[in-house]
C-alpha cells in the first residue's frame, strides 16, 4: 500500500521510499525512511493534501508525494 491510500486514522510503517533526486531526498529529510511509523491524520474536503503524524510531528503532503511512499500493515 502507498501513503496516499491510507485511511484517516490508520498507522503504516514505511518500507520504502521512491522517487528520484530533490524530491525523495525532501521526504527523507521530513524523517520519512524506512521503519518510521506514519498516522494519517485526516485529508482536506478534495481529498488532497494528507495530514500526517511522524516521529511526533505534524505536516502535510500531497497526493504526488505521498504515492511515492510505500507501507507495510502496523500490528
Amino acid at each position: 500500500m502507498t501513503l496516499d491510500k491510507l485511511p484517516n486514522g490508520r498507522t503504516g510503517i514505511i518500507s520504502s521510499v521512491g522517487g528520484r533526486g530533490a524530491q525523495r531526498l525532501r521526504l527523507l529529510e521530513l524523517g520519512l525512511t524506512p521503519g518510521t511509523r506514519v498516522t494519517a491524520v485526516r485529508r482536506a474536503p478534495l481529498g488532497e493534501p494528507v495530514q500526517l503524524l511522524a516521529r511526533g510531528c505534524c505536516f502535510t503532503l500531497r497526493n504526488t508525494q505521498a504515492e511515492r511512499i510505500h507501507l507495510e500493515a502496523a500490528e
